[in-house]
């Protein structure tokens, strides 16, 4: 039975979207900004940040245009946050850890985005959860790749996880509380499981075969 949304969902996702995309925006500029990217090389990197992840969603679910095609203020939302960050880059650098919490908002404000249209599309849940993963990380992972970082999600740091967890969540709690506080319900958890993580140096365990003999030489 698929789960139903109220009539003011799509207003609440598209203010969701903005934000998301405003947040992500902003990282992708601050991490262009600590490779010494110029302007262009910035706006590039927020441009794919912001909507890597929502494009590879919409995608995949066959919704297309995808979302940022068919409205240009996501345009000058992504402007708007590569301005932010180079008109107050001097405030901004001062904040500890504001890459982090920007990020953290984006990830939870697009795993809700992302496993909402999904459900909305009467996709099974397990997949619509994927699809909440999806949207808030892979945007990232473009990023990291194009400044040369090994992407967050492929290192110990519990990242794409702490997503899966909120998606479960929301899941779970549709039936339990109203749509909106649901959604704060559920970032709110995603932005706790990221904060405890980082805290508590809590990470999944490597591969590591450094001590395994995996090849023998010949002698």
């Amino acid at each position: 039975m698929p789960i139903e949304f109220p009539k003011n969902a799509n207003e609440v996702l598209y203010i969701l979207d903005l934000i998301g995309t405003l947040v992500f925006a902003i990282s992708g500029s601050m991490a262009a900004s600590s490779k010494k990217l110029d302007l262009f090389g910035a706006a590039f990197i927020a441009f794919v940040t912001a909507v890597g992840g929502g494009t590879v969603r919409d995608l995949l679910l066959g919704t297309t245009p995808v979302g940022w095609m068919q409205d240009t203020t996501y345009i000058y939302v992504i402007l708007s946050g590569v301005g932010i960050t180079f008109l107050f880059k001097a405030v901004v650098r001062k904040l500890r850890k504001t890459l982090f919490l920007f990020d953290t908002i984006g990830i939870g404000v697009f795993t809700i985005l992302g496993l909402s249209k999904a459900l909305i599309l009467e996709v099974p849940a397990p997949i619509a959860v994927m699809m909440g993963m999806f949207s808030a990380v892979l945007g990232g992972v473009i990023r990291d790749i194009l400044i040369n970082e090994i992407p967050l999600i492929f290192r110990k740091e519990i990242y794409a996880m702490a997503c899966v967890a909120g998606g479960t969540a929301f899941v779970f709690l549709q039936d339990v509380l109203s749509f909106e506080w649901n959604v704060v319900a559920t970032i709110s958890l995603i932005i706790a499981i990221r904060i405890v993580v980082i805290k508590f140096k809590i990470g999944l365990s490597e591969i590591d075969d450094s001590k395994r003999r995996i090849f023998t030489k010949s002698e």
